[in-house]
């Protein structure tokens, strides 16, 4: 599986990315949202492993790619979208990023890529995320892509010592594509 946009190739994961994934996992930026302290090499070859073993489910229902910088081949993050059972009306889409990438509009790109395949691919109705409500770079990326806030589940998730509110987004397939008719 691959998708490809102007600046970056997203493709199914293979096993050797884990180095590439750890890298950017054990970047403190990068575990500030995460219930997680740190990531060992074992942590991250069990964790590309479910993704391997995702590619393998018939009928696959999710789809988390490895995101690659065109230009230079560089793993630098993931983007997915998964459908919970066969002929599920949504589906939730995910990403995530090495921190020295942020900012760069990576991440609104693969989004949007993984978003415009989940819709075309499942024929869902509906894509929604969360993110943790002080993540506000990841908020952005999913109202640049025309996802609306349609809530904010206060205190709901308990890590590092303390709990967090989570917004949850969301489109609909007729607002996508309107939004894809009004792109230039």
């Amino acid at each position: 599986m691959e998708l490809v946009t102007p600046r970056l190739v997203l493709r199914d994961f293979r096993p050797d990315d884990w180095r590439a994934v750890l890298a950017y996992q054990r970047q403190p930026l990068y575990l500030r949202y995460y219930a997680w302290t740190e990531r060992t090499p074992e942590d991250v070859r069990t964790f590309v492993q479910m993704f391997l073993d995702q590619q393998q489910a018939a009928p696959r229902l999710k789809f988390q790619l490895a995101i690659e910088l065109k230009a230079t081949g560089e793993l630098i993050g993931n983007c997915g979208v998964r459908l919970e059972a066969p002929g599920a009306v949504q589906a939730d889409i995910g990403y995530e990023l090495a921190p020295q990438h942020w900012g760069q509009g990576y991440a609104t790109e693969a989004a949007r890529a993984v978003l415009d395949f989940g819709f075309t691919h499942f024929r869902v109705h509906r894509v929604w995320a969360e993110c943790v409500a002080e993540n506000q770079g990841s908020a952005r990326v999913l109202t640049r892509l025309g996802m609306r806030q349609e809530a904010r589940l206060r205190e709901n998730q308990f890590f590092k010592d303390r709990y967090w509110d989570t917004l949850i987004f969301g489109i609909l397939e007729n607002e996508w594509r309107a939004g894809l008719r009004q792109s230039p």
